[in-house]
């Protein structure tokens, strides 16, 4: 069992920061990697930000390179994405999820993350 839990979204300003975070809970020792979606109102869920555990290699939607980092914290268990220069299309229901395979079985509650214009 592999719980997630987000936190860290809120209400900001286009060219704003956040940094939202990702807990894992349960047993994260067999977590391959973690991975960060998104889902916009009407839209369906997208791919942003994913992060391997074992050699610490990281992909990013195209959208979003330059603007957006995912790294972890080994002795917290925790996944972060520093998110930068947002703007308003980045608004969306953030969430992180885990694969000890090829799949993403688990995932999180999701984090609210709005950029206003």
């Amino acid at each position: 069992q592999v719980r997630l839990v987000e936190s860290g979204g809120g209400l900001v300003q286009a060219g704003d920061s956040l940094r939202l975070s990702c807990a894992a809970s349960g047993r994260p020792s067999s977590i391959l990697g973690t991975g960060w979606f998104r889902q916009a109102p009407g839209k369906e869920r997208e791919f942003v930000a994913r992060i391997t555990w074992r050699d610490g290699s990281t992909a990013y939607k195209d959208s979003v390179k330059g603007r957006f980092t995912i790294s972890g914290d080994n002795a917290k268990n925790t996944v972060y994405l520093q998110m930068n220069s947002l703007k308003p299309e980045d608004t969306a229901v953030y969430y992180c999820a885990a694969r000890l395979d090829s799949l993403w079985s688990y995932w999180g509650q999701g984090t609210q993350v709005t950029v206003s214009s």
